[in-house]
């Protein structure tokens, strides 16, 4: 059954590719979607009007307009992935952090996905439907900018790559922005977690325990197994004592969270939620392939610990699957090919999207020979879910007036231009416009 399962992912994702490669017509016209007015948070300026609804696959929707809009839609694509079923409480959440949008005169619509987990083209149908939904039951935006957060920004990468005609030959989104974007693709962004994984459980022996039954840790748990988010972290607390002051801790102790965070090279305040991600997340992408893993660590050596010898003869070892490598490099990895003008921004200092993964983005344009629709900007920031408030109102207007015919913006410019959006919305601009990102190999061990 795990192997049918595989085999069916694999197909799906055929199909997929079929899609990118101009193969698909048109999406079939949907019943309407019966959009309610609802009260709206009070981030957003009180004349705002909210609809909220839920779209023919079961996905929760959200819509603000404000009072005086500007005619551009922003299509956000949110973080995460979250795990379990859709809740509405997620729209609330990112309208609530992007109310600056709203603010600043754009329409805003998101969407919860018609489901949990790693599903990259499948959140980006989801939010491609959710634009449809917009145009025919709200109103025609004159512009329309897919912006992805964090995981969501691959989602909008891949969207726009799977999306560039809306039936009419007219493009669906006339420009893309991506914030703290995971955009190295997940079959190469989440190998450091798996080094995690390894490296954790050959110092530390709890994850599992050795009365526990033994799984190969590549699939996060095992199909079934009980283990919580909270437990894990108990697991953690118990072998590093991450939540004692470093002074609390016992040298041991010391010594293996320094291990971590010198090898893994993510900060010691970092280790638990990486480590959540990588069983909880992994579970489900493993579950997804049928109970085989995309994710694999032979040959990579590990470097930077007191003695690497020992280290890499101690961790385990696992190949990835070929075929569940595939799929999920087939879903999630972007392939460049959007045909619309693209910027993003990314703090420096992000320690839970990499900012290495731009560097890895910049490599996928120029491979697809649409690097002329790029331009990257930096912030000297280590937030991640969200910078700070005229960052974003620069980059939507700068992101405008380039896709509207204006000449490329270049990151000093932009850096320029957001002085003058902080007497509206506050100060905080903290663009970087020297900053070049190094590869994604001098942050994740690489592979042979």
């Amino acid at each position: 059954m795990p192997y049918t399962h595989a085999l069916r992912t694999f197909a799906f994702v055929a199909a997929s590719i079929a899609v990118l490669s101009g193969c698909a017509t048109a999406p079939p016209a949907e019943p309407p979607v019966a959009l309610d007015t609802i009260a709206c948070p009070a981030e957003v300026p009180a004349a705002t009007r909210c609809m909220s609804g839920r779209d023919a696959a079961g996905a929760h929707l959200l819509i603000a307009m404000p009072a005086q809009w500007n005619g551009t839609l922003v299509l956000h694509a949110h973080g995460g992935p979250t795990l379990g079923a859709p809740v509405f409480s997620r729209n609330v959440e990112d309208l609530k952090r992007w109310s600056v949008i709203v603010k600043a005169g754009y329409a805003f619509a998101g969407s919860s996905f018609r489901q949990g987990g790693v599903a990259v083209r499948a959140a980006a149908e989801d939010t491609e439907r959710l634009r449809r939904i917009f145009v025919r039951q709200v109103a025609k935006p004159k512009f329309t900018i897919l912006h992805g957060q964090s995981w969501g920004a691959s989602v909008a990468a891949v969207g726009a790559s799977m999306f560039t005609d809306d039936g009419t030959g007219k493009r669906p989104y006339d420009a893309v922005l991506l914030t703290s974007g995971v955009l190295a693709g997940g079959s190469r962004v989440y190998d450091f977690r798996l080094d995690l994984r390894v490296i954790y459980q050959s110092l530390c022996g709890n994850h599992p325990k050795s009365d526990e039954p033994q799984y190969p840790l590549a699939i996060g748990l095992p199909a079934g197994a009980k283990l919580t988010s909270a437990e894990l972290a108990g697991r953690v607390n118990e072998c590093l004592a991450l939540n004692k002051p470093v002074a609390e801790r016992t040298p041991e102790q010391q010594r293996k969270v320094q291990t971590i965070v010198d090898v893994v090279k993510i900060p010691a305040n970092t280790i638990t939620s990486h480590l959540t991600w990588a069983t909880f997340h992994f579970q489900e992408i493993s579950q997804r392939a049928g109970g085989r893993s995309p994710f694999g660590n032979v040959g990579a050596q590990y470097a930077g610990s007191p003695d690497d010898r020992a280290l890499n003869a101690a961790v385990a070892r696992y190949a990835a699957d070929p075929q569940a490598r595939a799929a999920f490099s087939a879903d999630t990895d972007p392939n460049g090919r959007i045909p619309v003008p693209v910027l993003t921004v990314h703090g420096v200092g992000d320690t839970t999207a990499f900012v290495e993964n731009q560097d890895s983005f910049r490599r996928t344009m120029e491979a697809a020979g649409t690097a002329g629709h790029l331009v990257q900007t930096f912030t000297a920031d280590a937030a991640h879910s969200y910078l700070n408030e005229p960052v974003y109102p620069t980059l939507l207007a700068a992101l405008s007036a380039w896709a509207q015919g204006g000449p490329k913006p270049t990151p000093a410019q932009i850096a320029q231009q957001c002085a003058s959006f902080e007497p509206a919305f506050g100060k905080g601009c903290r663009f970087l416009p020297d900053f070049k990102p190094q590869p994604l190999s001098t942050r994740i061990t690489p592979r042979p």
